[in-house]
């Protein structure tokens, strides 16, 4: 059988399988049933993107059903056969939805992880940008050996590569004790291969998300895949018909297979191709899309990625741990004259874990001095907040919190394969080092694993962390010469330009003003760049000619104005990996406030998800705007609109998160206290409107004394 016979063969079994499961589930449930998939605003995301139907019932998957017959041309030509591949993806996502149309959790219990949620795929977003993540991969059917499957996931994890699985190598894995989940970038999506339905929905989504692709526009779906996203598929052999027929589906999206199977399979050049020698995938893929990565060598005992920065260790897992909320404990970085810093000088005071009881709490401290001719103090706190993200990306090491509130936690296993508290040293050296290495010429870092000492050197590292506190609280708009752009996520989202000012931090929540200071200091050709603040139009709003003038350029003329101040007049646009969102409530007159956390409903009648369905891809729309958590409490959130007095609910999680610095602010603004226990939460309503206000008027919230914000619009 030739190629373009086993792609129509597997696309009619695909087919026939979405008909069976669909006639089934109708005939249980009627087509009058409701049909969509949890934590999502985009319905079936493989039906909206290609077909353009927003599906809402059952009915609607039977009609878009019809619709990917209509694609089988069968005809002998590739764009046939690629028809066919992106049909048969459709197809493998009905089957998969008629799951979720009888339970919303039809994997609960199970290995399995089956649909990604909106709030996954906008998870991806930073490490996608920054590299972190630098491609996906697709695996596919059985491994060779148990051996050889942990060997090339663990391959794949160590280079930050993102895992979904499919099929019998999960089950290998599983046998081999190796720890899958979303968090460490191995996800068993399901034990058949149309589970592939959910990895072509995240796809798409990332490209409705991201890059504000609209829903039927085929050709720029393919685009956006072959252009921003870097994965590839690994299918072991035996290949079935279906499986190939899926495969098609994935070359057309620019995502190159890489098979042994040779029986009736076809080479084609950089798009199938056939190499035998699996164990040799991994720079076969790599080489296939065109990914090339950065590797900093580190002189430890155990793996260190990006993957690993989702780890969990568990307290019976571990073999000792630092925790600054009991003993004392802190990082620390500063600066020193070249001639006090030791390069690579890695100093340990006190035992190592050798002499340390198994399951101990122990005082510790690191601190990094760094030297160099470029190095300013300001880059302190920017270096000292990378630790965090530098341990995390150790196998077995647990990092949490920052500067003398610290919580690390190292594995029996890292202990038991050469890991000491020396080896956090060789980590930040060589981290350090790297990533800073426009600034850093020298490092050296003194491990203290002593209580007295301990104790003595935290009053003094908190002495330098109130001054720099006084010196971040210093920073205003008005007290800096010059903002920065951030066009990071450009790689992902076309025409989004975030402007950061000392007051209004990226929307990503991680780039400051100093961050991206840093940034430009580190690389004055990179993501950040100068944006001057010499000609003010509208001191309220935030609007400066010359930050028109930078975003029109830095959008590719996609963005002619934008304010930094405002939610109606222009408002900043949002990339797709905003922590927050914010959208106007008519009914009190105020905004709502959401995190990507919360799934549940607010009372602007919309998710998360349907809320940044308004405003993700660099869109701008006015009374919709993606943000970062620390921005709700900066005296210039919605300034041109009243200010934080506007906000009249929010998730409780996110009210705890803020509620200190977000108290203060309206006791500068409105001399009111406690302002954050008149915002109401999911506790007081979600998309009950009276109660809703019911609440502000017992709190006497300061919103109903302002204009309503749907008269201002």
């Amino acid at each position: 059988m030739g190629l373009f016979e086993r792609v129509f063969h597997g696309s009619d079994e695909m087919i026939a399988k979405a008909q069976q499961e669909l006639d089934s589930v109708i005939a249980d449930l009627g087509e009058s049933a409701a049909m969509s998939m949890p934590d999502t605003g985009y319905s079936l995301a493989c039906i909206n993107a290609y077909l353009g139907i927003k599906v809402e019932t059952l009915g609607d998957v039977r009609r878009a059903l019809d619709g990917v017959k209509g694609m089988m041309l069968r005809e002998p030509r590739t764009h046939s056969i690629f028809q066919s591949g992106v049909g048969t993806a459709i197809a493998a996502e009905i089957i998969e939805a008629c799951k979720y149309a009888r339970t919303s959790a039809p994997y609960e219990g199970t290995k399995y992880h089956g649909h990604f949620s909106d709030s996954e795929v906008r998870t991806l977003g930073v490490p996608l940008v920054t590299g972190e993540i630098p491609g996906f991969v697709v695996m596919i059917g059985s491994a060779p050996s148990d051996e050889e499957a942990v060997e090339t996931v663990k391959g794949y994890q160590s280079k930050g590569i993102f895992v979904f699985l499919l099929g019998g190598i999960i089950d290998q894995l599983e046998r081999a004790g190796v720890t899958m989940n979303y968090g460490v970038r191995i996800v068993p999506v399901g034990p058949e291969i149309w589970g592939v339905g959910h990895i072509i929905s995240l796809v798409v989504r990332a490209a409705m998300i991201f890059g504000a692709v609209e829903p039927g526009d085929c050709d720029s779906f393919h685009k956006y895949t072959f252009e921003r996203i870097n994965a590839f598929v690994n299918a072991y052999k035996p290949v079935a018909d279906i499986v190939v027929a899926c495969g098609a589906g994935a070359i057309k999206l620019g995502f190159p297979v890489i098979t042994n199977d040779t029986d009736d399979m076809w080479a084609i050049p950089k798009s199938l191709i056939i190499n035998e020698n699996t164990k040799d995938w991994i720079d076969t893929s790599l080489e296939a899309r065109g990914i090339k990565l950065k590797i900093t060598n580190i002189d430890i005992p155990v793996a260190f990625s990006n993957a690993f920065e989702g780890e969990i260790i568990r307290r019976g897992d571990m073999q000792v741990e630092i925790d600054g909320s009991r003993v004392d404990c802190f990082e620390l970085v500063r600066t020193a004259d070249a001639a006090a810093v030791e390069d690579h000088k890695i100093e340990m005071i006190g035992p190592d874990l050798d002499d340390i009881p198994v399951g101990s709490r122990i005082s510790a401290s690191y601190t990094v001095e760094v030297a160099g001719r470029n190095m300013q103090t300001d880059f302190e706190s920017v270096i000292e907040r990378k630790i965090h993200q530098f341990l995390n990306c150790i196998e077995g090491v647990m990092h949490t919190g920052q500067r003398d509130m610290i919580r690390v936690r190292i594995s029996k296993a890292d202990y038991e394969a050469g890991f000491r508290l020396r080896h956090l040293g060789e980590v930040l050296y060589a981290k350090i080092k790297s990533e800073f290495e426009a600034v850093v010429d020298k490092c050296q870092v003194r491990i203290v694993v002593d209580a007295d000492m301990n104790k003595e050197l935290r009053e003094k590292a908190n002495v330098i962390f109130n001054a720099r506190d006084a010196r971040l609280k210093s920073l205003t708009d008005e007290s800096v010469p010059v903002f920065y752009s951030c066009i990071m996520c450009q790689s992902f989202s076309p025409s989004h330009v975030c402007v950061v000012t000392p007051e209004r931090l990226g929307l990503c929540g991680a780039v400051s003003w100093l961050d991206a200071k840093a940034t430009y200091e580190l690389d004055p050709n990179g993501p950040c760049r100068v944006v001057t603040k010499e000609r003010c139009l509208d001191e309220v709003t935030g609007r400066f000619e010359d930050v028109d003038e930078a975003v029109f350029q830095l959008s590719h003329g996609a963005l002619e104005h934008v304010t930094l101040y405002s939610l109606l007049t222009d408002p900043m646009t949002s990339c797709g990996c905003f922590e927050c969102i914010c959208g106007v409530e008519p009914a009190s007159g105020g905004v709502v406030i959401t995190t990507r956390e919360h799934a549940g409903m607010t009372p602007a009648g919309m998710t998360f998800s349907e809320m940044a369905s308004f405003t993700g891809g660099g869109v701008q729309t006015p009374g919709y705007m993606g943000h970062g958590k620390h921005y709700i409490a900066s005296h210039k959130f919605l300034r041109a609109e009243g200010g934080i007095g506007r906000i009249v609910w929010m998730p409780k999680a996110l009210k705890d998160q803020v509620r200190t610095k977000l108290d203060a602010t309206a006791k500068d603004l409105y001399g009111v206290d406690d302002f954050t226990d008149m915002i109401a939460d999911e506790t007081v309503c979600t998309d009950d409107l009276e109660a809703l206000m019911t609440f502000l008027a017992e709190k006497g919230h300061p919103v109903l004394e302002m204009t309503n914000i749907a008269e201002l619009m």
